[in-house]
């Protein structure tokens, strides 16, 4: 019996790993130099920027990142002064995570520019093309909720 052939160009996870890596990259150089923070800490504040006093738990859920990248990402972020944690009044071994001043502008900056960079992404793509996708990235994620 012949062994199964896995092609790695043509394996739909393989190609979109491949594509997401090389965007978030491609967009990271956009902000990685001017405001010092990397992928991790972007969609922290991204995710905080837009929703603040999220737990560290709901922006893992919310980024599909793993917990110590979360970790890492918000310990790095109130280093630099971008966010601070105030205990769950409600349940005092969590935290909720609020963008500093500090953070509010640095995601009023980055956010223009990850949405500029998103449009010039897209122009690839026609209008009817950029819908189809979206319907397909939902049915993909939406697969994967009952995997």
């Amino acid at each position: 019996m012949a062994k199964p052939s896995l092609h790695l160009e043509k394996f739909l996870p393989y190609r979109l790993s491949v594509v997401t890596n090389r965007i978030s990259g491609a967009l990271s150089r956009h902000y990685a130099d001017r405001f010092g923070i990397g992928i991790p800490e972007w969609r922290v504040i991204a995710n905080l920027g837009r929703t603040p006093g999220l737990t560290a738990n709901a922006v893992v859920e919310r980024s599909a990142m793993d917990k110590v990248t979360v970790s890492r990402a918000v310990a790095a972020l109130e280093a630099k002064g971008l966010l601070t944690r105030e205990r769950d009044a409600g349940d005092k071994r969590k935290s909720r995570l609020t963008l500093s001043t500090r953070g509010q502008t640095v995601y009023a900056e980055i956010a223009p520019l990850a949405l500029g960079f998103e449009r010039d992404l897209l122009t690839a793509l026609t209008a009817d093309e950029t819908a189809q996708l979206d319907r397909i990235i939902d049915k993909l994620n939406g697969k994967m909720d009952g995997l």
